[in-house]
C-alpha cells in the first residue's frame, strides 16, 4: 500500500492524488549579500534525513491546496508533528506518533 496523506480539506487520500513539494526549509533567504552558491543550496539542496521531517505536499488530484506535513521516512508514513522534547540536537526527531 502506498502513503496515506491527511489532506487539512479532504481528509485521508492516497498518496498517488498528491505532488511532493520537497523539505521545508523555511522561509526564503534574504538580503543583498545572498549569494549564488546560497541560494542555489537554498533551491535544489536537501538534508535526506533519516527520521521524521517536515515536507511541502500538494493535493494535486484533490482540492489543489499546498500545505506541510511531518513523514518519518524510516517507514514511509505522515506523522504527527514531534513534541520539541522529542527533538535531538543534530534536527533529527524522535517519538512521533503515527496519524490515525
Amino acid at each position: 500500500m502506498s502513503l496515506l496523506i491527511q489532506c487539512p480539506l479532504c481528509g485521508k487520500r492516497n498518496g498517488y492524488e498528491f505532488r511532493y513539494g520537497g523539505e521545508d526549509k523555511g522561509a526564503y533567504p534574504e538580503g543583498r549579500e545572498l549569494s549564488a552558491a546560497k541560494w542555489y543550496d537554498y533551491v535544489h539542496g536537501s538534508a535526506c534525513t533519516e527520521g521524521v521531517v517536515k515536507e511541502w505536499w500538494c493535493h494535486r488530484l484533490g482540492c489543489g491546496t499546498w500545505f506541510t506535513i511531518y513523514r518519518d521516512t524510516r517507514v514511509n508514513r505522515q506523522v504527527q508533528e514531534p513534541q520539541e522534547s522529542a527533538r535531538q540536537g543534530n534536527g533529527r526527531t524522535s517519538g512521533a506518533g503515527e496519524i490515525p
